[in-house]
């Protein structure tokens, strides 16, 4: 239902945050609430999860953590809380590819995931997983900014020198923001 909230960080909790969108707090459980700071304008991308006793929003920085948050929800015997330790404790990547390379052993680290679990992860996920297209879709900010940046005179060097590195999830006009800054050093 939720595809991403923009908006400012109003609470960090050990396992969730608050982010206040138009002045609507909404609570959304993320894996490393820590990454993010208090009053700090960021885009949230949001996984609504509806059970009969409950509804959550999961939160992540970036859409390939949300894809794959996704993804292990379609395992069987893996929920959201599981889901969610992996997230926290790993890297995107190197969950990815230990999954791709049938690293059962390296799954087996994070908690409340054991040697069976591992097992069906990678029965159930082996080359299913596709993150390129989230990764495309993030770039679009990027590509904007480089736009804008042509448009105000920069050339091609230069442009590329200032959007190496930004994170493509946050918001067209900070990422312009966090261009022209490097530019600047």
């Amino acid at each position: 239902m939720y595809s991403y909230l923009n908006g400012k960080i109003t609470e960090i909790k050990p396992n969730k945050i608050t982010v206040d969108v138009n002045n609507v707090g909404y609570e959304v459980i993320t894996p490393n609430p820590y990454d993010f700071k208090k009053d700090e304008l960021v885009k949230v991308f949001i996984h609504h999860y509806v059970r009969e006793d409950a509804i959550h929003l999961y939160g992540f920085k970036s859409f390939d953590e949300k894809g794959l948050f996704i993804k292990l929800l379609s395992v069987k015997g893996i929920g959201p809380k599981s889901a969610i330790a992996i997230l926290a404790s790993g890297h995107v990547d190197d969950v990815v590819g230990a999954i791709e390379m049938g690293d059962a052993k390296f799954l087996s680290k994070f908690p409340g995931i054991g040697p069976k679990a591992s097992q069906q992860i990678i029965l159930d996920l082996k080359g299913k997983i596709d993150l390129t297209e989230a990764a495309r879709s993030l770039s679009t900010n990027i590509k904007e900014v480089e736009e804008a940046l042509k448009s105000l005179g920069y050339r091609a060097k230069e442009i590329t020198k200032a959007v190496k590195g930004l994170d493509g999830s946050k918001q067209t006009n900070i990422l312009l923001k966090e261009a022209l800054a490097q530019m600047l050093k």
